[in-house]
């Protein structure tokens, strides 16, 4: 609770100072609550905070920086494994020109066909 600039500590319920009630709502936040005059000794007893479920865990994880550019580094390594397989098929493919860009789709098209064109060839 922050003061005003017309206000007094003595005005804080239970003659808290503001830095008390700061301190306070933290160990409340983190997990403690603040000793009762009945409690033993006068420590501070802790609170039940539910656990995170593994969904959550999964993306407080995925959230870090670390995860995100480790990741990306899986992907690009992924997408260029991807590419060169489909320029190693392409390299199989007869067509005419030879050197014409294919889609990865029409490359795709052309290996079903030439497939089917060879098992014919070997059927007959």
């Amino acid at each position: 609770m922050m003061l005003s600039p017309d206000q007094h500590e003595a005005d804080l319920p239970c003659g808290q100072t503001d830095t008390e009630t700061h301190l306070d709502h933290f160990n409340v936040q983190r997990g403690f609550v603040p000793a009762e005059p009945g409690d033993r000794e006068g420590k501070a007893r802790s609170v039940h905070v539910p656990a995170l479920s593994r969904e959550e865990k999964r993306r407080r994880r995925r959230a870090t920086a670390k995860y995100r550019s480790a990741h990306a580094t899986r992907e690009r390594v992924r997408v260029v494994a991807f590419n060169v397989a489909f320029a190693d098929l392409r390299k199989l493919l007869p067509t005419l020109p030879p050197d014409k860009k294919l889609s990865k789709i029409e490359i795709l098209r052309l290996a079903i066909c030439y497939i089917s064109y060879l098992n014919h060839v070997l059927d007959v």
